[in-house]
């Protein structure tokens, strides 16, 4: 009789082979980090349609003006605060 599922035994590894405090707090600020510069970059997008369906509409326009303004500082954040933490991780390890 064959085993149709092929199922391995996992041995433990030594918990000097599981990742530092430090890498995981990195790891999940780099994640968190990219989210928020890819919501921004999707809030410029959005900025970009606005302006382009205002037809005139000064009062759109205006919005969609302020709303790229703020796509751009929340990109710029994102990207700067993505440098400190890849640098701060660098230091202390």
């Amino acid at each position: 009789m064959t085993n149709i599922f092929s199922i391995e035994t996992v041995q433990a590894g030594v918990i000097s082979d599981a990742p530092t405090l430090m890498q995981v707090s990195g790891n999940v600020l780099s994640f968190l980090l990219s989210i928020f510069g890819v919501l921004a970059i999707m809030s410029l997008i959005g900025a970009g349609m606005l302006y382009f369906f205002s037809s005139g509409d000064q009062t759109q326009m205006g919005k969609a003006k302020k709303m790229a303004f703020y796509s751009a500082v929340g990109i710029v954040v994102a990207l700067g605060a993505l440098l400190v933490v890849r640098q701060i991780s660098a230091l202390f390890s």
